[in-house]
């Protein structure tokens, strides 16, 4: 009877299968099954599989075959006829196994090469299973030849490069700041083997988006995004990136005293007003500049005629970090910064004592010291029945002295921390402490089947609406909207539109509020109110939905709502309209990377409030010269 490699294949199954399938024999020992190792990884055992189980199949239909022939073995011992996976791996083709890798994450690639020292050196000598890795983490927006361009720029090593694109995801996105009220949105978005920030100004609608930039962080000899160069005034102030945590939802911008000791938390349990000077005092001392030609360089590709400039730029950055102290980093030594501080305290005004002058105290003062009174009271009524340590513990000091802090390391120098934060959230937007210099995460949404209108959208108010090539005067104000999907008690969807920039001149709604929410659920039984657009077309409603949309409130902080529609037009635009004026704000969905890589670019603040503007402000503070180089003395 005839063998035929079907009925093999599932003899040879069947046998797999059974309760001794762990270490198979043929009845005169000519194959020997393999069985991985427990230890194996995941990622080998699934090269394993794919690969040795094939040839185990193959190689039981060729027993069965010179059995059916009677053909006797040509070696008196039996020899295993099976591989190990990782002779397997080593023996494919470079093309092969790059095709291979593309399709694993980086962790996956890294615990392939962990599971075998071949295996290491290989996939660590190898370049093309990294540069497929590449092509997978590079944003869209970044064509292939940027990618190249990296790579020479890192010694020619796609691992490199992989390790940077891998390390700084979590640092792209959109982060944002409480103040000033106008709004204060930051995007990160990839530059030339860096990572940029660029904060969006608040502004009129126009054909360029202006925008500054805030921070870059640029890949060192590993990859690791290392590097860090603030933005401010014109200059460039360097400082290096402390840590970083996956799930990073808060960037602080932080002095570090580097030291076994130390922690990079040490710098919050400080004042503010001991953290402002520090960071003033480091900004002061660390200030470098590039050469005029550099300068005026574009911080990412807008094509590939920019590559060389920005590879140059990125060389003349690499020996601005290295030369910048004499330790490199902008490391600023003790003696020196102490001395900083000292200049800067002479130079602060005396204070006076009010009662000794004979001047009344303001009633905010005495409202102030009487909740203060009141609080210290409470907590010894809370703390009296404490134990011994905890008695301790608040009746210490809160705050970390600056000397103390000077005294863990010989030098200081700026840092950013990427950290996670255990951060409330209301409609979307997070709750931002008011005396941190931070920015904070927020969390976009992706748009899906039944969340369609989910990510950034921008739009003016009035109809028809405005266009970005209209020369008219007065332009209209360009808003950013964050939509965003959440369930209400009753387990009911809605979609909440919460400001991020408003291009007034003086802010209407605060930073974070919901401009509108519509019920999902609930279809508008409202018209439209307009027939045609600014074209003269006719308009298309494709859906519309109940809401309610943002009003006078009890006063500025607490807003009001009154009822309205979002329409759904049938060109992808958004229209809500209040149902009592019928005013109408319309919008269209944004790629904000794109905007700003067309946009304008135009000169940003002084390097700590350009991070993170503290103090409370109504107005476009973006768009006012600062000559000051310091942050505000007050964080609210």
């Amino acid at each position: 009877m005839k063998v035929t490699r079907e009925d093999s294949g599932s003899r040879y199954f069947s046998k797999v299968a059974s309760e001794n399938s762990t270490r198979a024999k043929c009845k005169k020992k000519e194959i020997f099954l393999h069985r991985p190792r427990k230890k194996t990884r995941l990622s080998l055992s699934l090269f394993t599989v794919f690969f040795s189980q094939d040839y185990k199949a193959w190689n039981f239909f060729e027993v069965e075959k010179r059995k059916e022939k009677g053909e006797r073995k040509q070696t008196a011992h039996p020899t295993p006829i099976s591989m190990a996976g990782g002779e397997l791996i080593l023996a494919l083709p470079d093309d092969v196994l790059a095709l291979i890798s593309a399709h694993l994450r980086p962790r996956d690639l890294l615990a392939l090469s962990a599971a075998d020292r071949r295996l290491h050196a290989a996939l660590s000598a190898a370049d093309k299973p990294w540069l497929a890795q590449c092509r997978r983490l590079l944003p869209s927006s970044s064509p292939p030849s940027h990618l190249l361009s990296w790579r020479a720029a890192a010694g020619g090593s796609s691992l490199t490069v992989c390790r940077f694109l891998h390390s700084a995801a979590p640092l792209r996105g959109l982060w944002a700041q409480q103040n000033p009220e106008l709004g204060n949105l930051v995007a990160a978005l990839p530059g030339f083997l860096s990572l940029v920030a660029i904060r969006a100004i608040p502004q009129e609608l126009s054909p360029r988006l202006r925008w500054a930039p805030v921070f870059e962080l640029l890949a060192d000899a590993h990859g690791r995004p290392a590097l860090l160069f603030l933005h401010g005034a014109g200059s460039l102030f360097p400082g290096r990136l402390s840590s970083l945590h996956p799930n990073t939802n808060a960037l602080l911008l932080e002095a570090l005293a580097p030291s076994p000791s130390s922690s990079s938390s040490s710098f919050s349990r400080l004042s503010f007003g001991n953290r402002c000077g520090l960071l003033d005092a480091l900004v002061a001392s660390c200030r470098v500049k590039l050469p005029p030609d550099l300068a005026a360089a574009p911080l990412f590709a807008r094509s590939d005629e920019d590559l060389p400039l920005l590879a140059a730029r990125r060389e003349a950055m690499l020996r601005l970090h290295k030369d910048s102290s004499s330790s490199g980093g902008g490391m600023v030594s003790r003696a020196e910064l102490e001395a900083l501080l000292l200049e800067a305290a002479k130079k602060m005004p005396p204070t006076t004592n009010g009662d000794a002058a004979g001047d009344k105290v303001p009633l905010r003062r005495s409202l102030s010291a009487m909740a203060g009174f009141v609080r210290k009271g409470l907590l010894q009524m809370v703390t009296r029945s404490a134990s011994a340590n905890s008695t301790v513990e608040f009746g210490g000091s809160k705050h970390l002295a600056l000397d103390e802090f000077l005294r863990a390391g010989k030098s200081v120098g700026l840092s950013l921390r990427g950290a996670q934060l255990r951060l409330s959230t209301y409609r979307a937007w997070p709750s931002m402490h008011g005396n941190r210099f931070a920015l904070y995460k927020l969390a976009t949404q992706a748009p899906v089947p039944g969340r369609e209108y989910a990510g950034l959208w921008g739009g003016t108010f009035g109809w028809p609406p405005g266009r970005p090539e209209d020369d008219r005067k007065p332009r209209k104000a360009l808003f950013f909207l964050l939509l965003s999907y959440e369930e209400d008690s009753e387990r009911k969807l809605m979609l909440i539109a919460t400001k991020v920039l408003e291009g007034t001149h003086y802010v209407v709604h605060p930073n974070g509020s919901a401009m509108f929410i519509a019920r999902m659920g609930e279809p508008s039984t409202e018209a439209f109110p307009w027939q045609s657009d600014e074209d003269s077309r006719r308009v298309d409603i494709a859906r519309s939905f109940a809401g309610e949309g943002i009003a006078a409130g009890y006063g500025f902080r607490y807003p009001g709502s009154k009822p309205g529609s979002l329409f759904a037009l049938q060109d992808g635009r958004l229209a809500f309209v209040w149902r009592d004026n019928k005013s109408v704000l319309t919008l269209q969905r944004l790629d904000l990377e794109e905007l700003l890589r067309k946009g304008e670019r135009v000169p940003a603040l002084p390097p700590i409030p350009n991070f993170a503007y503290l103090t409370k402000s109504l107005s476009n503070v973006f768009s006012v010269t600062h000559n000051s180089s310091g942050c505000s003395s007050s964080p609210r």
